[in-house]
This record gives C-alpha cells, structure tokens and sequence, in this order.
C-alpha cells in the first residue's frame, strides 16, 4: 500500500511516531509499502518501521528531491524517475491501497488525486486518511461546504474513508480491500446483458 505523507524536519515528533506506527502495522499485518522514496520525518519513519517488521519497501523519488528529501538507500527497490508526475504514476501503479498521513501540499495534491480518481470509477482502491490530531480537518470541512454548495456530490466526499488511528487506518484498509476483491468476484451487469443477448433473451422494445 502507498502511504502518502511529510518529509519536513520542521513537524511536531508526534507525527513522525505516527508514521512510525502505521510502518509497524503495515509489516506485521503482511503488507508492503510503497512511498515517496525520502529517508526523512515521517517519509523515513514509516520505511524504516516497515522494514524493521520484516516487510518491503518500495520507493519512488524525483531527481530533484534525491538530496532534499536524502533519498532511501535502504529501500528494497528504489527507483529515481525525472518528475513528480512520473513518481505519482509509479507509485499509483504500484499500490493496492492509499493511506494518507497529515503532510504538506505535495500529500495534499495526492490525497485529492486518488480522492478524485476514486470518485470518478478511475480505481477501486481504498482511499484512507489517518489523522488523530486533526490537522486535515480543515480540508474535511472545505469539502463539505463544496457539497452543500452543490460542487461535490455527498458520494464523491465520501470515498476518503477518515480514521484517528494506526490501528483504525489499517483496519479500514483492509476492509476496503476485501469488498473490492468480493465486488470484482462478482458478474458484471454488462456479462450478464451479453449472456442474456446471446441467449436470446428478448430486447428492449422486442415482442
């Protein structure tokens, strides 16, 4: 799963132990990570965490962020791409699910990447923020209002699912793993228009 969140030294610790937190949760409930590739703040701290639980880690880091964010040499894969659009693509790719921790615009513009995408049927992947001090609160409410003004349908708002825990963040990925995984098991309507055509079942306007 990616986990999208701050590479700032300048962050109260307390969300680098989260990130840390959720690094632990996600090795020991056998999961891999995939990240921005930096070895800094809580960028670093879930790949280590990770790591330290025995699992894998896969990074994706911009040339021009290779110093800034001092990429992550321990990574069991990582791989240096030209841009930010290239990283994000890569990193989409690559993973089954989304969590997002607070962070800065970088984690914002990816929150609402796969938030939209989601909403727009572009995925079936879990979409989940994790924020126990609630600095992503502000962001909930802007949403919200977008909604009563009628720029956001209810449903588009709610494909984030928001939790205040590792523990919950990781619950509800693996929730939303097993309903996309039960709902792709399942015939689609347009197998079962075909097969009802085939068949000879009658038309729309047939006698």
């Amino acid at each position: 799963m990616a986990v999208y969140c701050s590479a700032s030294e300048r962050i109260d610790p307390v969300h680098v132990q989260l990130a840390a937190d959720v690094g632990a949760l996600i090795a020991a409930r056998g999961h891999s990570l995939v990240s921005g590739g930096g070895s800094v703040s809580m960028m670093g701290a879930v790949a280590k965490a990770v790591r330290e639980g025995g699992g894998r880690t896969y990074g994706v880091i911009p040339r021009a962020l290779l110093e800034k964010e001092v990429g992550d040499r321990y990574a069991d894969e990582l791989v240096v791409t030209d841009g930010m659009r290239e990283r994000k693509g890569l990193m989409d790719d690559a993973a089954d699910a989304f969590v997002v921790l607070p962070g800065g615009l970088g984690t914002l513009e990816e929150l609402i990447e796969v938030w939209s995408s989601k909403a727009l049927a572009m995925h079936a992947k879990p979409v989940v923020a994790c924020d126990p001090t609630g600095v992503l609160d502000p962001l909930r409410q802007a949403v919200d209002t977008l909604v009563t003004s009628g720029f956001v349908q209810r449903a588009a708002a709610d494909e984030v699912i928001w939790t205040r825990s590792a523990a919950e963040a990781l619950d509800a990925v693996e929730a939303g793993l097993a309903a996309a995984a039960g709902a792709a098991a399942q015939p689609s309507e347009a197998v079962h228009t075909q097969e009802g055509l085939e068949s000879g079942a009658p038309r729309d306007g047939d006698g």
